[in-house]
């Protein structure tokens, strides 16, 4: 896993939540386009399991998800 989705999946841990807003989870890439489209292309490869969509631009951790993180 490489160092930014490493860095989405933490965030879960740092914010103590479940459920994170995309303008949250933009912080693991920074503040530049790219940097952002970069951590949409990660969260998009994570709803491949470990993300879930819950609308309105939030997403939640699956228990693989969880796992990955190592919450139980």
């Amino acid at each position: 896993m490489n160092q930014l989705k490493e860095r989405v999946l933490q965030l879960f841990g740092e914010m103590k939540k479940e459920k994170l807003d995309l303008h949250v989870l933009f912080e693991a890439g920074g503040n530049s386009p790219e940097e952002r489209k970069r951590v949409l292309d990660a969260i998009e490869e994570f709803r491949e399991g470990l993300l879930e969509a819950q609308g309105s631009d939030f997403y939640v951790l699956t228990k693989r998800g969880k796992q990955t993180l190592g919450s139980p």
